[in-house]
């Protein structure tokens, strides 16, 4: 039996030079169901952006960081690198229409919800529609092909009750054995906040 140190280095098979089908991916990522975040910032004018993401993981507890991957061409984007910092609102399955709103290009999406300015950053913060939420600094951009990975510190968290609306195979939807609990969004709850010092 070989040791790992002896293995031999991994060689391509098949056809890899070939680009794979974008629709392709895309099928594939759509099966994987993840939770849904509406990500907000403001612009250099105090102007609040917003839009719908599900591309979110954690990266590190110490410092406390996440990722975020948005669109080159995104106005909320702009407005991450304009103020250095950013709102993750992690909606509930009551959030549907708020998802669908912020996936949307409408220019009055604000106008659409109930929000209010977050205690650490000042930034938008739907209070209705989440079920927890992270206050954020900007850490580092990297840009992949046509998005940025955007990495935030977090400052601030407030966390609520109610089930996670999910996204998956290109719809949204609860988690079925939550749903019973879903809806009411943190200000109608007891709001637990950890605050870094």
């Amino acid at each position: 039996m070989q040791s790992s140190s002896q293995q031999p280095a991994l060689s391509p098979h098949g056809d890899v030079e070939r680009p794979l089908i974008p629709e392709a991916f895309r099928g594939f990522m759509s099966s994987y169901f993840t939770g849904v975040a509406i990500i907000t910032s403001v612009d250099g004018d105090g102007r609040p952006h917003g839009l719908t993401c599900n591309s979110l993981t954690s990266v590190t507890l110490s410092p406390p960081t996440l990722l975020i991957c948005l669109d080159e061409r995104s106005g909320t984007l702009s407005a991450v690198r304009s103020c250095a910092g950013f709102v993750v609102n992690l909606l509930h399955a009551g959030g549907r229409r708020a998802a669908e709103v912020f996936a949307s290009t409408k220019p009055d999406r604000f106008d659409q919800v109930t929000w209010e300015r977050s205690a650490r950053t000042g930034l938008p913060w739907l209070v209705e529609d989440t079920h927890a939420m992270a206050e954020c600094v900007l850490a580092d951009i990297k840009v992949v092909g046509d998005h940025a990975v955007v990495f935030g510190t977090v400052v601030n968290v407030e966390i609520g009750a109610g089930s996670p609306l999910l996204y998956g195979s290109r719809t949204f939807t609860g988690a079925p054995e939550l749903d019973a609990r879903s809806g009411g969004g943190i200000s109608s709850r007891r709001r637990e906040a950890s605050v870094a010092p």
